[in-house]
C-alpha cells in the first residue's frame, strides 16, 4: 500500500467517522434554517475578524472580544447552535489531533 494509498483510506475513515457525520448533519441543519444560518455567519465573521486582529497584534480587543462572548451566549441559547458548535469543536480536534501525529511523524525533516 501506498502513501497514497493510506492517505485515501484515512479520508475515507474521516468521512465515516462519527465526529464527521455528527458535525455535517448539524451544519445541514443550520444551513435549512435561514434565521439560524443568519445568526452562525455573522458570528463566524465577528469570531474570524477578531482571530485577525489578534494575530496583527491588535492590542485594543477587549470590546470586540466581549461582544463576542455575549453574541456566543446568546447563539447557544438554542439547542441547535449549540449541538453545533459542540460538534464542530470535536470534529475540529479531530483534525488537529490527526495533523499533530502526521506532524510528530515528519518533524525530523521540517
Amino acid at each position: 500500500m501506498t502513501v497514497y494509498d493510506t492517505t485515501h483510506e484515512l479520508a475515507r475513515q474521516i468521512k465515516n467517522s462519527r465526529e464527521y457525520i455528527e458535525y455535517k448533519e448539524m451544519k445541514d441543519l443550520i444551513n435549512s434554517k435561514p434565521e439560524l444560518k443568519k445568526k452562525v455567519d455573522e458570528f463566524e465573521k465577528l469570531r474570524y475578524n477578531t482571530q485577525v486582529l489578534t494575530m496583527q497584534g491588535e492590542k485594543d480587543n477587549t470590546e470586540k472580544m466581549k461582544r463576542l462572548q455575549e453574541m456566543y451566549s446568546i447563539l447557544v441559547a438554542d439547542s441547535d447552535i449549540k449541538k453545533y458548535f459542540d460538534m464542530e469543536v470535536r470534529f475540529n480536534v479531530m483534525l488537529a489531533d490527526i495533523n499533530k501525529i502526521i506532524g510528530e511523524a515528519v518533524k525530523e525533516v521540517l
